[in-house]
């Protein structure tokens, strides 16, 4: 957006979080606005176990900066921190300490410049184990994305991708209360349309989205690259233009704006999701108090993960009318939780179930992620 004296132009700007207004007492003459990029929390809404936090974030400007202003509210309390800026600064990196209080804290960051633009951001933290534990059960929604190709222009047709996807999409609305949604025999247009979709989406901090994947999938030697294979994926395809790369999928889920995103992977050569791998050359029970203290301390991590069927290998589809080997495995975990053996599925939990099978199923992480991190399925009570 460029202002100019008496006149405004503008063309769509895409920071959901900034606020812009220009002082209309200081004369103004072609400028833009500065603009605020968030480092740390990337999203809008997010949580805290410690009631301390370090916010970062990087301010630009094409006209030289006046002044940052960084104000945290909470509880009718308000600080304010002036953030130096020297004469004729044009960027500006900032990585800020603040103590928090227990529960809601709204963080603004307030940038002007030396024409009289001025851009505010903000961030809402919720702080300390008692308010997340509260907020647990009343914001958090957990999703599933459930891709799965039966049938291919091209390729040969498998007998179970859909069936598998269907069986998870039920035990996950009915027992784990998901919100579900199933691609059948998607194109790579319509596979990377819905992954457009997914990256517009917001989400709570807590909130949990599971991505399966079924069908073909490859792997080229030459290019050192693993593929998803669509349903009008070409069969001899050198450019791999109709294939969806790992690559590319990779960064797709890593940028959707969710924090907590968990992938499985039930295609030939699905261990290639990691890079590492890709550039190898071929050859116990629970009360409900643990269960919020769980849920508690693991949704305030980053969470990148993936489970694959296979490493760098073809993997089987299984017996036309039943399962595949690994959504078999994956079915019978889901149904295993609750009851006496506690409400929380965690992933160090579901890798057992896969230890036994004659394929390398491939456990790893991907984009952000926490170490720390976990994904749960949590069985409705």
């Amino acid at each position: 957006m460029i202002l100019t004296t008496g006149i405004i132009y503008g063309q769509n700007f895409s920071g959901k979080t900034n606020a812009i207004r220009v002082n209309n007492n200081v004369p103004t003459v072609a400028t833009t606005l500065p603009s605020i990029e968030w480092i740390t929390p990337r999203t809008e809404r997010s949580n805290s176990v410690e009631e301390s936090a370090v916010f970062e974030f990087e301010v630009r400007s094409d006209e030289s900066l006046k002044s940052i202003r960084f104000e945290v509210s909470s509880g009718g309390e308000s600080r304010t921190k002036e953030i130096p800026v020297k004469e004729n600064e044009f960027f500006k990196s900032v990585k800020q300490p603040m103590n928090l209080l227990s529960g809601d804290n709204t963080v603004k960051v307030i940038v002007e410049n030396n024409k009289g633009g001025v851009v505010t951001s903000t961030r809402s933290v919720l702080t300390g184990r008692d308010a997340i534990a509260d907020a647990v059960d009343i914001n958090r929604k957990d999703y599933a994305l459930i891709i799965a190709t039966d049938n291919y222009d091209n390729w040969s047709d498998l007998v179970n991708p859909i069936n598998d996807g269907r069986t998870i999409e039920s035990i996950l609305k009915e027992k784990y209360g998901f919100q579900t949604e199933v691609i059948e025999n998607p194109t790579l247009e319509d596979l990377n349309n819905k992954l457009y979709d997914y990256n517009t989406k917001k989400f709570n901090p807590q909130d949990q989205l599971f991505v399966f994947i079924a069908g073909h999938g490859y792997f080229d030697e030459t290019l050192g690259e693993g593929y998803l294979v669509t349903s009008n994926s070409l069969l001899n395809d050198k450019g791999k233009s109709s294939y969806l790369p790992h690559l590319l999928l990779r960064e797709r889920l890593n940028n959707i704006k969710c924090e907590h995103i968990f992938l499985a992977m039930d295609v030939c050569f699905g261990g290639t999701i990691d890079p590492v791998l890709a550039k190898a050359r071929a050859g116990e029970a629970t009360d409900e108090t643990a269960d919020v203290q769980y849920l508690v301390k693991k949704l305030t991590r980053r969470t990148r993960k993936y489970l694959t069927s296979g490493s760098k290998e073809y993997v089987s589809d299984g017996i036309a009318g039943k399962h595949s080997p690994f959504a078999e495995k994956f079915i019978l975990s889901l149904k295993e939780v609750g009851g006496g053996t506690g409400r929380i599925l965690s992933l160090i939990e579901l890798q057992a179930y896969f230890l036994k099978l004659p394929t390398e199923p491939r456990f790893g992480s991907f984009g952000d992620d926490d170490p720390a991190s976990d994904f749960v399925f949590v069985a409705k009570q």
